[in-house]
C-alpha cells in the first residue's frame, strides 16, 4: 500500500455514495479512527440496516451455514439468518484482512459474487470491508490478489477538524474539543510498538465519556488514571497539565506578560510539561523564519522568550530542552536565527540572574 491517497473521513460519504453502490469497497486504516462508524452512518444514510461481520470472531461454517437435506435427497448450505435476509442491506465486513485463510475465502463469494450458496443478496444491497494496515502494529493478514484486485481500496486518515465538526453536534466533553482545538496534532498518534495505550479519536471519545461520568467531582489522581488508560504517554501529560489550567485559571499568557511563573512544584509538573508545550507553539507561530521579517514587538517577544527559557532551565532543564528540541524528523523547529540568540545570549541571562 505505498504510496496510497488518503481521504478524510469527510470525504468518505460522497465517495462511498458513488463506489460501493457498484463495487465492493475496502476502507484502510489505522485502529481507532472511525472506520466503523462511518460504514454506519452512510448506511443509514441510505436507509439501509448495516448488518457487521467481524472477520476475527468468526469461523468458515458461520458465513457458508450447515448443509440441510432438501426433499429431493440433496444437500443444501443454509446460510445465517444474519445474512440471509429478504430486504437490501450494507454488509460490513470488519477486520476481514485480519481474518484467517479459511474464513476470508468464505468471504469470497460475498464479495466477488454476492451470494453464498444458494442465498443471493437482495438487489440494491451494498458490501464495504475494513481493516488495519500491517504497518500500524495490528493484526494483519494478507489478502489474495484475486480478492485485492476485486476491492475498490480507500486509505482514511485521521482529521482533527473533521473530528472537531462532529465532536461539537455529539455532546464531546468540552475540555476535550478545546484542548484538541489547540492541539490537533494530538488527536492520533501511531501505534507503539510495545502494549500501551495511544491517541486516537475513539480514545478521546473514550476520555470524553469517562469525563462526563464523573462530573464535575472528578479528582486529579483519577484524572490522570483515565488521560494515562487511553492516551499517548506525552499527550496524557499535557491533557492534565491543560485541565489543571481550566481548574485552576493559570495560564501562558499570564507567564509571557510577567504577571505569573512557571510553577516549580513536582506535582505540578504536568502542568510545567503542558505549558512549555505551548510555548513551543507560540514561538512557532509567531516567530518569522528571518529575523528581518520579526517587527520590533516580535523582537521583544524573542528576547523574553530568551528569558522564560532561561526562568523554566531552573526548574527543570529537561523541560527546557523540549522547547528547543528538534522535530521528529530532525530538523529545528523553532527559527535558526532565534535558537542561534537563544544559544548565545543564555549565558548571559543566567549570569544577570545571580
Amino acid at each position: 500500500m505505498q504510496g496510497a491517497v488518503t481521504v478524510s473521513p469527510s470525504q468518505v460519504p460522497e465517495l462511498l455514495l458513488g463506489l460501493a453502490t457498484v463495487r465492493p469497497v475496502f476502507l484502510w486504516g489505522a485502529p481507532g479512527i472511525g472506520k466503523s462508524s462511518l460504514v454506519r452512518e452512510f448506511a443509514d444514510s441510505l436507509g439501509l440496516e448495516c448488518v457487521s461481520l467481524i472477520g476475527t470472531q468468526l469461523a468458515p461454517e458461520d458465513l457458508i451455514g450447515i448443509p440441510q437435506i432438501t426433499p429431493e435427497g440433496r444437500s443444501r448450505f443454509c446460510p445465517p439468518e444474519s445474512i440471509a435476509r429478504d430486504e437490501p442491506y450494507c454488509l460490513f465486513l470488519d477486520e476481514l484482512n485480519a481474518a484467517t485463510p479459511d474464513v476470508q475465502k468464505a468471504f469470497y463469494s460475498l464479495i466477488l459474487d454476492r451470494r453464498i450458496g444458494s442465498y443471493e443478496l437482495p438487489p440494491g444491497s451494498i458490501v464495504i470491508g475494513a481493516g488495519n494496515r500491517s504497518t500500524d502494529g495490528a493484526l494483519a493478514r494478507p489478502m489474495a490478489s484475486a480478492l485485492v484486485n476485486r476491492l475498490v481500496h480507500v486509505h482514511l486518515r485521521a482529521s482533527a477538524t473533521d473530528w472537531l465538526d462532529w465532536a461539537g453536534a455529539n455532546g464531546i466533553h468540552p475540555w476535550v474539543v478545546d484542548y484538541l482545538t489547540d492541539r490537533p496534532d494530538h488527536l492520533w498518534s501511531a501505534p507503539p510498538k510495545t502494549e500501551e495505550p495511544f491517541s486516537t479519536p475513539r480514545a478521546w471519545h473514550m476520555l470524553s465519556d469517562s469525563l462526563h461520568s464523573f462530573g464535575p467531582t472528578l479528582d486529579e489522581t483519577t484524572l490522570k488514571v483515565l488521560a494515562h488508560g487511553l492516551l499517548t504517554p506525552p499527550h496524557a501529560v499535557a491533557f492534565c497539565g491543560y485541565a489543571k489550567i481550566v481548574r485552576n485559571s493559570y495560564g501562558l499568557d499570564a507567564i509571557l506578560k510577567g504577571d505569573a511563573r512557571w510553577p516549580h512544584r513536582l506535582e505540578d509538573r504536568d502542568l510545567l510539561y503542558y505549558l512549555a508545550d505551548s510555548f513551543r507553539g507560540r514561538l512557532v507561530k509567531e516567530l518569522p523564519a528571518r529575523k528581518e521579517h520579526a517587527s520590533n514587538s516580535l523582537r521583544q517577544t524573542a528576547f523574553r522568550a530568551k528569558t522564560l527559557l532561561v526562568q523554566l532551565a531552573e526548574i527543570s532543564v529537561e523541560v527546557a530542552q523540549t522547547v528547543i528540541a528538534d522535530g521528529p524528523d530532525g530538523n529545528p523547529v523553532l527559527p535558526a536565527w532565534f535558537l542561534i540568540e537563544a544559544a548565545r545570549d543564555l549565558p548571559r541571562l543566567v549570569e544577570a540572574r545571580r
